[in-house]
């Protein structure tokens, strides 16, 4: 049997999140540039102008800080017209992921105005900050201690030859997706140069004895599918689909379709950001390759791990991770917002399945059995038992080995008191 995606469910997810965005202080034009401090720079404000745009892609309706950023942008630059201090001899690798999301948000900006401002940043932050680093990333430390670190939001960790290395391994290459969405807008082969030279890097990095972030293995996954799609080159393609499988089949990917943040750290955390990227890059394989389990993936992911990233007041947060070496066979939280991040990343997410959702339907058996792992599930559906108040938001009960259970419970209807104190156990032995 087919269960296929409620429309109601993901009117209401967009509708929360828009409201999150538009009506919050810290997404409106007094707060909406970090401070000078925040070692990040570009980041929030990239998201903040992708997750604007996003949501007037679904609705048609501005967001007003949307243009409201771009009005005062150029005071918040620096001499060479970016975010942060100027990129000299040191390379901040937290400087260039976050610009990789200002570059995002200038050129989808871009591809839905066609404004002249847009365009000229685009092309500046790229020939200032981004076409500079060409020939270094074969010099990116690939020795690097193996100590659990790094919080939520990553830090930087000190300086190796040229590099200033984050927390967040690997977080440079996530600059693949910017550089691409570039290249798809202004065809400057200088461009793919640098990102030919990126993903060769990047691919041949071991991304598991590194730890690399998984939300920037996914992104620079995306990136790849998109020079596929604006070259038809087929090394692109293969290592967007290497990088997939790496991850779903080497430890990136939880049991229940949540990424680890970190792989070989699953005591760690989920993050909204991956799983959304996780979803689209699945769908962006299947739609090239007519591969269906790439479809199949998407579903699970939207089916299982959606259920619980969102928050009744529209943000996005982490979860404790249900896998392999675990200590936690319950799904609970871990923060309730990423507000910073992952709240902003939701809207091109909710965009994206707005787009795609006649493709984001799972198989359903009409019964539920214990599967591998000691899950419960019906087809693709897993299926938690709940405490903590959250049960009284479940879709439906079954009865199984004594078991009390229902499909997991989406914590944007929950409150966030009831949802905190709560767990839905997912594995028994």
């Amino acid at each position: 049997m087919k269960k296929i995606l409620d429309l109601q469910e993901l009117q209401e997810r967009i509708s929360l999140n828009y409201h999150r965005l538009a009506d919050s202080a810290y997404y409106q034009i007094g707060e909406v540039f970090a401070a000078g401090e925040y070692d990040w720079q570009g980041d929030k404000e990239g998201r903040a102008l992708l997750a604007f745009v996003s949501h007037y892609k679904i609705t048609g309706d501005k967001i007003p800080c949307m243009e409201q950023m771009l009005e005062v942008m150029p005071e918040k630059l620096n001499a060479k017209q970016y975010i942060g201090g100027v990129q000299e001899e040191i390379v901040s690798e937290q400087q260039l992921s976050g610009h990789s999301w200002f570059l995002r948000g200038l050129c989808e900006h871009y591809e839905q105005f066609k404004d002249a401002y847009s365009l000229e940043l685009l092309q500046a932050v790229t020939e200032n900050l981004f076409l500079p680093t060409k020939g270094i990333y074969s010099s990116y430390p690939i020795d690097r201690s193996q100590k659990d670190e790094g919080g939520v939001g990553g830090t930087e960790i000190g300086v190796v030859g040229r590099w200033m290395l984050s927390s967040d391994v690997g977080c440079a290459f996530m600059a693949i997706d910017g550089l691409s969405h570039v290249y798809q807008i202004t065809k400057d082969v200088r461009v793919k140069e640098l990102l030919d030279e990126m993903i060769g890097v990047y691919l041949a990095i071991d991304k598991k004895a590194l730890r690399v972030q998984t939300h920037c293995t996914l992104t620079a996954a995306r990136g790849m599918m998109r020079m596929y799609a604006n070259t038809h080159e087929a090394g692109y393609l293969e290592g967007a689909k290497a990088i997939y499988d790496l991850y779903v089949n080497g430890g990136g990917m939880t049991y229940t379709y949540h990424n680890l943040n970190w792989w070989r750290r699953p005591d760690t955390w989920s993050e909204p950001c991956a799983i959304v990227d996780s979803l689209m890059l699945a769908l962006e394989l299947y739609k090239v390759t007519k591969e269906e389990a790439y479809r199949q993936l998407a579903a699970k992911v939207y089916h299982n791990a959606f259920s619980t990233l969102q928050r009744a007041n529209g943000g996005a947060g982490t979860e404790t991770l249900v896998c392999e070496d675990s200590p936690w066979n319950y799904l609970q939280t871990d923060m309730y917002e990423a507000y910073f991040c992952c709240t902003m990343r939701l809207a091109e997410g909710l965009w994206y399945i707005n787009g795609h959702k006649e493709l984001l339907w799972c198989e359903t058996e009409g019964c539920v059995t214990k599967k591998e792992h000691g899950i419960y599930t019906d087809g693709d559906i897993i299926y938690a038992e709940v405490t903590g108040g959250a049960e009284e938001y479940a879709e439906h009960f079954v009865e199984a080995d004594g078991h009390k259970l229902c499909p997991i419970v989406k914590y944007y209807k929950v409150p966030k008191e009831i949802m905190e104190n709560s767990r839905q156990q997912i594995c028994f032995a």
